[in-house]
């Protein structure tokens, strides 16, 4: 975790913010997996979608909003799930093959049968 937070602030300093929105996901992998915080995670994948926002990198805003639309559903909060990653998913119109669309499609349908 010390070497996350190292990189924001090195990243913070030096003004270079290109790998924030991944450097973000680790973050909020580690708080949710390694340390069992589930608020804290959910932080980090909202600053990591702020910044991809920011950047206007949707590649990367699509990998959080995946992420944070993962821990919500684990959380049984299903209706935010949808609303947050339609749009982002909605955006897109090639690249449908990619790893990243075929994930975030698979939690929408998930969420559409449920």
């Amino acid at each position: 975790m010390e070497q996350v937070e190292l990189a924001i602030a090195t990243s913070s300093h030096v003004g270079d913010s290109w790998c924030l929105p991944r450097v973000h996901m680790i973050r909020a992998r580690l708080l949710e997996k390694g340390f069992r915080n589930p608020d804290a995670a959910e932080a980090s994948l909202r600053e990591a979608i702020d910044v991809a926002v920011l950047q206007c990198a949707r590649g990367p805003e699509l990998r959080a909003a995946t992420s944070l639309a993962r821990l919500w559903r684990d959380q049984g909060r299903r209706a935010e799930v949808h609303d947050l990653l339609a749009p982002v998913y909605g955006w897109f119109t090639e690249g449908f093959d990619t790893l990243d669309l075929k994930e975030a499609k698979a939690l929408l349908d998930e969420l559409a049968r449920a």
